[in-house]
């Protein structure tokens, strides 16, 4: 193979067309998905009520209060963010 053949500093004559185009967007700032926030939350109390359980560190008959915190705690979450998304979006 000849040295003439391939270049690897050769330019090209169209521009690059790519995600580094991509319009500018705030930085730090990406969209949330409220559906995923709120199922990960629910899951994540889940998980720790079975833990507090598992670990004898709560009684079964507490359960009757603790597995509403939960759900109380992610739909609580799922409200704030789609009331903080809205009103950075101007809408």
């Amino acid at each position: 193979m000849n040295d003439d053949t391939y270049a690897p500093h050769d330019t090209y004559d169209e521009p690059m067309v790519g995600p580094l185009d991509a319009p500018a967007r705030r930085s730090g700032f990406h969209p949330v998905n409220v559906g995923q926030l709120v199922m990960g939350i629910a899951f994540a109390g889940l998980v720790t009520v079975w833990a507090l359980l598992q670990a004898d560190v709560v009684d079964a008959g507490e359960l009757r209060w603790m597995m509403p915190i939960p759900w109380i705690a992610a739909g609580a979450a799922g409200l704030v963010a789609t009331t903080w998304r809205r009103a950075g979006s101007g809408e």
